[in-house]
């Protein structure tokens, strides 16, 4: 059933749609914890789950007005064009301020990913010994993956499709990032980089009347690597979309527990104060395709409390939990 929204409404989740794209976008940060706290990570994955047997029956016997209204299309149109627009505009701002000013960038993702965790948290209820547990186990796992050593690049096609249902597993599983799992299989700059630069370029070109691009094996190589990417990410939308609306359904707290807990555990990949680990052989620095030292890990180390970029640093950890907290008076206010 299609819910009935003002345009202001619609505005609001076009704004929701870019920033959950721009966040799966940033290593660390999970696009899924962003539609959680801003209200509307149930309908998104009620939405992917009307991507069944039935909607496709409806779209090949041509029934596109049924088909829209079956998938809740209004909604989706909305949250993934702008999660789409993002990767274009917000996400290369994004990246230009990860740039130059990395430290004020994680610090305000941790503040808010801090904000998150109280936003989730607060009306949880009751804390029996299985929901901490689930809690635990959450965390556990959350932690774990932020030691990992990541992969080196691999562009096998099949490969590229189960790191696009991996990868997006952080728009649909709150506290998991997709980015930093497609840093850990060594495909984050082939896939989120490279081949999103490439498809941008191709456009452009093919925009302004120039057809050479479509002879160019280089760029043709990338555009069936961010084709498969995109069909792999879409099957592991709709999948585990399914899964989690089931045991959303039959374990509804059991479940919010492990997502805190996995939060809580994402906080140690976001943690501000990190240098990066670059990948040697044989006494050289491993370079990507563009040039760039390729990341093995981060060694994460206290702050030093005597120089202003910490206190910097602290200030935007408190303007990004600040956020989630003005969110949460704006979301009271008007229930």
């Amino acid at each position: 059933m299609i819910v009935e929204r003002t345009f202001l409404q619609k505005l609001s989740l076009f704004f929701k749609g870019l920033a959950m794209g721009a966040a799966n976008k940033v290593p660390g940060v999970s696009g899924g914890t962003v539609s959680f706290v801003l209200g509307f990570y149930e309908e998104l994955i009620y939405s992917f789950r009307k991507i069944n047997l039935k909607a496709f029956k409806l779209l090949f016997n041509g029934r596109f007005k049924s088909f829209y209204q079956y998938v809740n299309g209004p909604f989706l149109i909305l949250i993934m064009g702008g999660s789409i627009f993002s990767y274009f505009s917000i996400s290369l701002v994004l990246d230009y301020f990860l740039v130059n000013f990395e430290l004020y960038v994680w610090s305000w993702f941790f503040g808010m990913i801090l904000g998150s965790i109280y936003y989730i948290g607060k009306d949880f209820g009751d804390w029996n010994f299985k929901n901490i547990f689930s809690l635990i186990v959450g965390a556990s796992i959350g932690i774990g993956i932020s030691f990992l050593t990541p992969a080196t690049e691999n562009d096998n096609l099949w490969f590229v499709f189960i790191c696009g249902i991996i990868g997006v597993s952080g728009m649909t599983l709150p506290g998991l990032s997709g980015s930093f799992i497609l840093i850990l299989l060594g495909n984050y700059v082939l896939l989120l980089v490279d081949s999103v630069n490439v498809l941008f370029n191709v456009i452009t070109s093919l925009l302004s009347g120039d057809f050479k691009v479509l002879s160019d094996p280089i760029k043709i190589r990338y555009l069936k690597i961010i084709s498969v990417f995109t069909a792999g990410s879409t099957f592991g939308l709709v999948s585990i979309s399914h899964v989690l609306g089931y045991v959303l359904k039959r374990w509804h707290q059991i479940v919010n527990a492990v997502i805190i807990g996995f939060i809580t555990g994402s906080l140690g990949i976001v943690w501000p104060w990190k240098k990066a680990i670059y990948l040697q052989e044989k006494g050289k620095f491993l370079i990507d395709k563009k040039g760039n030292k390729i990341v093995e890990n981060y060694e994460r180390f206290v702050p030093d409390f005597s120089i202003s970029e910490t206190w910097y640093a602290i200030f935007f950890i408190i303007l990004g939990l600040l956020i989630i907290l003005v969110i949460d008076f704006y979301g009271r206010k008007k229930k």
